[in-house]
């Protein structure tokens, strides 16, 4: 498990995407599907991709890094892909580097035949568990936390291959929505407090697992419903299964999925990511008005907030910054000075709409700030007469640890320093957030409960729903290091 800073980017300023995760048992070449499935997910990860699929006989394997498109629509590349069960990841680093090695799902031959996993978000005990691991004699072949799971699975007592896996998921904590495919079962299951989203879907008597409706969609696939949290589906010859491996808890999934990382076309929990995030921009209208003449969106991510907001108000929406969609992330290249010229390769003044007008931004979010600082920037000297800016999302103080990449805390803007310094900072009219309350009447259509929060929303308030062990290892392993020197 890496720590939020490890491998954030610093050169889009974004809390960086998660994983995405499809599956399908019980078609002929269900790797074609996954494939369909994964291209659907692609937003979620573009650093690797993977399908591993069993036809009975054996386990066959492609993974690339790259995207899906650049590797799974060779005909070729599918056909060896035998089988009618299959399993994709779409992957981002958050746990482990980006060497082949590390790239989903990743396979083991364990007591009773094979078994790969494909695994989206992040263990808060992967690294406690993996040194025990080590000193009773472990090898490991990755660097990622889902290698603790199979691991775990391995070494379990149990005799059925579902059962192992169930035991494995008993012992890690954090947040994770999974599929697994073994010899003769496909298995999908999602974390306790179900932080990392997973749905169930049919397509003409095949089951599909998918960390969005609309990976669903592409491939024209029923919804069923949502894996519940804490519940493992076992699909097998024998139909289907349900299997609490956890106590019922309050569902606490992740607030960004809603403000960032889904696309606006999915469902999470019955509710739509798109009047969501028109929502956003609504309550943000209501809370933090300005006296202006357009509504601008920081593509592509504020698009539909700025949308609700221009309505709110009854002011113009325009496209006063146009995004290039040909630069990837290789791109961006390491040192500082070509970092500063990434915001103009992704984004350009449009002075059509800018000039002499009274512009408000209105973007996702605002992590450390640089990227926003150039964007208001690029806006003035595109001619605007002043430049307010609005963020979608309440103000980030603290860190993630269960799968997407943020700063560490001392790097977020939001957790150093007051609003009036933020908007100094980032040289605007001004500056607003949404707030918290807001943010909940958008996604939830109630108040937030402090006894009971129906978010992960520890970014905003610091309130993290699981433990994070690893994190407090590695703090007393500091703390004691530096009273080592004290007393040196």
């Amino acid at each position: 498990m890496n720590f939020p800073s490890l491998t954030y980017d610093a050169a889009t300023d974004r809390p960086v995407e998660e994983c995405g995760v499809f599956a399908v048992r019980g078609v002929d070449d269900a790797a074609v599907l996954v494939a369909l499935g994964l291209h659907a997910l692609q937003h979620r990860g573009q650093e690797a991709c993977g399908i591993t699929s069993y036809d009975g006989l054996g386990f066959h394997s492609e993974r690339r890094l790259g995207l899906v498109g650049e590797h799974f629509t060779d005909p070729e590349t599918l056909q060896g892909l035998k089988g009618t069960m299959a399993i994709g990841h779409n992957r981002y680093s958050t746990s482990g580097s980006g060497a082949l090695r590390n790239v989903q799902p990743l396979y083991a031959d364990v007591r009773g035949g094979g078994v790969a996993v494909a695994h989206n978000g992040n263990l808060t005990n992967a690294r406690a568990i993996r040194e025990e691991l080590v000193a009773s004699g472990a090898i490991f072949q990755s660097t990622s936390d889902t290698e603790v799971i199979i691991q775990l699975a391995a070494r379990s007592r149990k005799t059925n291959s579902a059962d192992r896996l169930l035991q494995a998921l008993r012992q890690i904590e954090g947040a994770f929505a999974l599929v697994a495919l073994t010899n003769d079962k496909l298995i999908g299951a999602r974390d306790p407090l179900g932080i990392r989203p997973l749905v169930m879907g049919e397509l003409d008597g095949a089951v599909i697992f998918a960390s969005e409706t609309c990976a669903l969609d592409m491939i024209g696939a029923r919804f069923i419903r949502e894996v519940e949290p804490g519940e493992a589906i076992i699909v097998s010859d024998n139909g289907i299964e349900s299997r609490r491996y956890a106590p019922h808890q309050k569902p606490r999934p992740c607030a960004f999925e809603y403000i960032y990382f889904a696309r606006p076309d999915s469902l999470i929990a019955g509710r739509s990511v798109y009047e969501a995030r028109k929502r956003m921009g609504i309550r943000l209208a209501q809370e933090t008005p300005a006296d202006i003449d357009v509504v601008v969106p920081v593509p592509d991510s504020g698009m539909t907030s700025a949308l609700g907001y221009a309505e709110e108000i009854g002011k113009p929406f325009d496209l006063g910054i146009i995004r290039s969609h040909f630069v990837g992330r290789t791109f961006i290249q390491p040192t500082q000075a070509k970092r500063d010229l990434s915001v103009r390769r992704k984004h350009a003044a449009n002075p059509a709409v800018l000039k002499g007008k009274r512009v408000l931004l209105v973007d996702d979010s605002i992590v450390r700030g640089t990227t926003s600082k150039k964007i208001v920037r690029m806006v003035r000297e595109a001619g605007a007469k002043e430049v307010h800016f609005r963020s979608a999302c309440p103000a980030i103080t603290h860190p993630d640890f269960y799968g997407i990449d943020m700063p560490m805390r001392e790097e977020l803007m939001a957790a150093s320093h007051d609003p009036e310094r933020m908007r100094e900072m980032l040289e605007c009219d001004s500056l607003g957030f949404l707030s918290v309350e807001g943010l909940y009447w958008a996604i939830c259509n109630e108040k937030r409960n402090d006894a009971q929060p129906q978010l992960a929303d520890h970014y905003f308030t610091g309130e993290y729903p699981t433990r994070l062990i690893d994190r407090d290892r590695a703090i007393s392993a500091k703390d004691h290091q530096l009273s080592l020197l004290v007393d040196a």
